[in-house]
């Protein structure tokens, strides 16, 4: 039985998260101190909430470095919606406070023209070199985004006003904006996939 390490942030929507993990048979751990975040076999950063509040949470509880290591080396690490927008340098929603740098990207809002934050389904078109990633769609719920995807990295794209970051993928961390905990058969799909991973 594959064991899930799903890190309380205190912000996340940890029951669907967990729920998810669980119909797919998993061993579920959820911690919030460094030793069991730093050891995980497979960690989950679910996320609902500020940026700001939540790097700082972070930082209170001693997770940085352990996060920022484990991503660096590529240890199978998961990032959903805000989870994702923490693996950059920052975002446009709090400014001045630093994420993880894992990713070479802030993280901006939506045209005012747009109604925001994004709500409901929609489509996820993988790059050509994804190997996590797959077409289809997804539930997303998000006010702040990647715009495109960095260097280094492969994943998915979606439209909402313009091109957006979906999915961002090497090896076995994957970072997803939409919620695969609330999209079905394609996000349990994903998950699964996610599961099996091993680090590039």
């Amino acid at each position: 039985m594959t064991q899930i390490t799903i890190l309380r942030t205190g912000l996340a929507n940890l029951a669907s998260v967990t729920a998810a993990f669980s119909r797919l048979g998993a061993d579920i751990v959820v911690a919030d101190d460094a030793d069991t975040i730093s050891g995980a076999t497979r960690l989950v950063v679910p996320g609902v909430g500020a940026y700001g509040e939540a790097m700082n949470r972070l930082g209170a509880a001693g997770l940085v470095s352990p996060l920022r290591d484990r991503i660096a080396e590529g240890r199978p690490t998961l990032g959903i919606c805000l989870g994702l927008q923490i693996f950059g340098t920052g975002s446009d929603e709090s400014p001045g406070v630093s994420g993880l740098g894992c990713v070479s990207a802030m993280t901006t809002g939506f045209d005012v023209t747009l109604t925001s934050p994004q709500m409901g389904w929609n489509r996820v078109t993988p790059t050509d070199n994804a190997v996590l990633c797959e077409s289809g769609y997804a539930y997303f719920a998000n006010s702040f985004r990647f715009e495109r995807i960095p260097a280094g990295w492969a994943g998915a794209t979606a439209n909402y006003g313009g091109p957006m970051v979906a999915a961002l993928e090497r090896g076995a961390v994957l970072g997803c904006q939409f919620h695969p905990e609330l999209s079905g058969a394609y996000g349990e799909g994903l998950l699964a996939r996610w599961m099996e991973a091993e680090p590039c």
